[in-house]
């Protein structure tokens, strides 16, 4: 018998078997589509490999996408095996190879990895985009290591498909406390004065540490094993894309990338191939209408951890 969670315990895990409501939301495509119109704001249930080939080129301006790592790892019974380098390669040719048709020209990609993953991902994603940045964010959880340092940072390589693209900077400023305010004839200088202090809104760089990792309190939290946390996609979604555009995952997961959509105004195409998981997405978007919070953003504004 499983145990009771506690009632704090907000972790999204519904069994497949009692979702048949929430994975009837979700479709299949066996056939090409011309128009991507009757597709948007779903999930598709299949294979990436299989289902992009099916879609209209051009059509999406932004992919947000979070392949298996190269490691050993079990996706509700599905498990993906660690290959060799050149293996891995490989496979990261072909899965770019069935996304690239689907970005418009002014579009741009984001692809998450971990360092080692990092080093083949960066590599290959060249062949196919002008690579723009690597972002390094700092996730708190992690196991410690006996004879190596623990691994606590994940890459995310931002990429374009030309050399004209979106980019909001003031969408994903990020708001720090001021601890030593500098005036100009007593005003403020670069900085807010308010009643809850004195803030300052800064560029964000390339090294993100303002990201929690969601835990079994948070309502964002599901039993996904590598699951996203929103804040992290809302920036990149908030700075690559602009209201009613088009964001496609093609590795949807627990759906992480769909309901951050769905919170800022964007449209979604999410696939995946696990229906398990394809159940807790569409769950998850049902939510958005009571709870269309982003832990971490508010007011347009992303904040420095714990300040708000």
């Amino acid at each position: 018998m499983a145990a009771k969670k506690s009632g704090r315990n907000k972790t999204i895990d519904l069994p497949l078997g009692q979702g048949a409501a929430y994975l009837e939301r979700c479709i299949t495509l066996q056939n090409r589509v011309e128009e991507l119109s009757g597709l948007l704001d779903k999930t598709i249930l299949g294979d990436m490999l299989e289902v992009c080939p099916l879609l209209p080129p051009q059509s999406v301006d932004l992919i947000i996408a979070d392949p298996p790592y190269n490691l050993t790892k079990s996706f509700h019974g599905t498990t993906f095996f660690r290959k060799k380098e050149s293996s891995y390669e490989e496979y990261t040719q072909r899965w770019l190879s069935a996304v690239q048709p689907l970005l418009k020209k002014e579009g741009s990609v984001y692809v998450c990895c971990d360092w080692e993953s990092s080093l083949v991902i960066g590599r290959v994603l060249q062949e196919f985009f002008h690579v723009q940045n690597r972002i390094t964010w700092q996730r708190e959880k992690g196991r410690g290591a006996k004879s190596n340092w623990k691994n606590g940072m994940e890459d995310i390589w931002f990429a374009t498909n030309s050399r004209k693209y979106t980019f909001h900077l003031d969408a994903v400023k990020i708001r720090r406390k001021v601890h030593a305010p500098y005036r100009v004839d007593g005003q403020p200088k670069d900085w807010m004065e308010t009643g809850d202090g004195n803030y300052r809104d800064t560029c964000p760089s390339n090294f993100w540490d303002d990201i929690t990792v969601p835990f079994w309190s948070m309502a964002e939290n599901t039993a996904h094993p590598t699951q996203k946390p929103e804040k992290l996609l809302a920036k990149l979604m908030l700075a690559s894309s602009s209201r009613g555009d088009v964001v496609l995952d093609p590795f949807l997961g627990s759906g992480t990338t769909s309901v951050v959509a769905k919170k800022l105004n964007r449209r979604y195409v999410g696939i995946e191939m696990e229906p398990q998981y394809c159940v807790w997405a569409e769950q998850r978007l049902a939510m958005v209408e009571e709870n269309p919070e982003i832990q971490g953003y508010s007011s347009g504004v992303f904040w420095e951890r714990n300040s708000l």
